[in-house]
C-alpha cells in the first residue's frame, strides 16, 4: 500500500493567484457562454474546483490561462447538455451582463449582446480572441480543434457579427 502524499505546501499559494487573475475573465466569458449570471457563477466556481484537484498533474504542456480556459469551456457545454438547460430563460439584457453597468458605451454593450446571440462554437472563438487575448493556436489548443477550424469560425462570427451590427463601424 502506498503512503499518502502531503500536499505541496505552495499550491494553495498557486491556486490563489489562479483564482485572482482569472475569476473575472471566466465570469465573462462563461456569462457570454451561458446567458445566465448564477450559471456563470456556479460554471466558473465548478472549474476552480476542477483545477484545484488537478493543479499537482498540471504538466505545463499549455499556458495555465489555456488549460483553465478549456476547463471552464468543457463545464458550461457540459451544464448545456443537461436536461433542465431547456427550462432557462436565457434571454440577453443589458442589465444582466456582469460589470457592465460601470461606464461602459452603447457601442460596446451592442457588440456584447450581438456575441451573446452567436451560435455557441462561434461565440467561444470570439471571447478566447477577442475577450481572453488568445492567439489561434492556443484557442485551438483549448478546444481540442485544428487552428483551420479556429480561423473558420472566427471569419463566420464576423460575418454575422457585421450583419447583426448593419452600418456600425465596428470592423473586427
Amino acid at each position: 500500500m502506498q503512503g499518502i502524499k502531503a500536499p505541496d505546501p505552495g499550491m494553495d499559494e498557486q491556486f490563489r493567484d489562479l483564482v485572482e487573475d482569472y475569476q473575472a475573465p471566466l465570469l465573462k466569458m462563461c456569462y457570454l457562454q451561458l446567458q445566465d449570471r448564477g450559471l456563470a457563477e456556479d460554471a466558473v466556481q465548478e472549474t476552480f474546483i476542477k483545477a484545484y484537484r488537478t493543479l499537482p498533474a498540471y504538466r505545463g504542456e499549455s499556458s495555465r490561462k489555456t488549460w483553465l480556459i478549456r476547463i471552464a469551456i468543457n463545464t458550461c457545454r457540459d451544464m448545456q447538455r443537461s436536461g433542465w438547460w431547456k427550462h432557462i430563460n436565457r434571454r440577453v439584457t443589458p442589465e444582466m451582463l456582469p460589470e457592465l453597468s460601470r461606464g461602459i458605451s452603447e457601442d460596446a454593450l451592442t457588440v456584447n449582446l450581438e456575441i451573446a446571440r452567436l451560435p455557441g462554437k462561434m461565440r467561444e472563438v470570439v471571447l478566447l480572441y477577442y475577450y481572453s487575448n488568445m492567439q489561434i493556436t492556443e484557442i485551438a489548443e483549448a478546444l481540442g480543434i485544428v487552428p483551420s477550424s479556429v480561423s473558420g469560425r472566427l471569419r463566420r462570427a464576423k460575418e454575422r457579427l457585421r450583419a447583426a451590427l448593419k452600418g456600425a463601424y465596428f470592423d473586427e
